[in-house]
């Protein structure tokens, strides 16, 4: 079984199905730490709700990136972490954090990667960018985190249509619903130990 850490920004939705994954025994994992960098996320309080450990670091306090992330290191060094999964977290790690669990540090993101990601595409701002474009799909993506914005490894994507009626709240709300799935499965892949590379792409296997 599997220690995993989720970082949060926000109201830890994306949390709460893994949590929910988790009590289900559909993972084979624990969640070990559920860590913020925002002191009234709401998910910090789905995670207390579970008894599942909590940390709040303020970055302001800290000079830069790389010694805010090194706090951060330590704490997950104390919790034995194996897998950390960024879900709705909205702070930028640093190469040297990134470096220290390669390949073990999982991400969704609202659009379908490499569409709509990189700087500044985060939350409202993708699903704006969507209605503004005017395709006629979008989606989620799982892929893991390297040292630039949104270029790691694709692990997994869904579909959704983008409607005629729609606006980015509309959208947003149909994008959450498949970023729930495809967050648990990509989770728990991880954790069965069914996430493969070829060609520096990712692909989940089924024995």
């Amino acid at each position: 079984m599997l220690n995993i850490a989720v970082f949060i920004s926000g109201g830890g939705t994306n949390l709460q199905a893994i949590i929910n994954a988790v009590k289900e025994n559909k993972i084979n994992g624990k969640i070990k730490l559920v860590f913020s960098n925002r002191k009234n996320a709401y998910g910090l309080i789905r995670a207390q709700n579970e008894s599942i450990d909590t940390f709040y670091l303020n970055r302001k306090k800290f000079f830069c990136n790389e010694e805010y992330d090194e706090r951060i290191l330590e704490e997950l060094e104390r919790k034995n972490i194996d897998l950390i999964v960024l879900a709705g977290y909205l702070n930028i790690l640093s190469s040297k954090f990134v470096s220290k669990y390669s390949n073990r540090i999982i991400n969704i993101h609202p659009s379908l990667i490499p569409s709509f990601c990189g700087d500044g595409f985060y939350g409202e701002n993708v699903h704006k960018a969507v209605i503004k474009s005017g395709v006629k799909f979008t989606g989620a993506t799982t892929h893991f985190v390297d040292e630039k914005v949104d270029t790691g490894a694709i692990i997994l994507q869904d579909v959704v249509p983008v409607l005629i009626n729609d606006d980015f709240e509309t959208v947003a709300k149909r994008v959450l619903e498949i970023e729930h799935e495809i967050l648990v499965k990509t989770v728990k892949a991880f954790c069965d130990n069914k996430i493969v590379f070829k060609d520096n792409r990712a692909f989940i296997v089924e024995e």
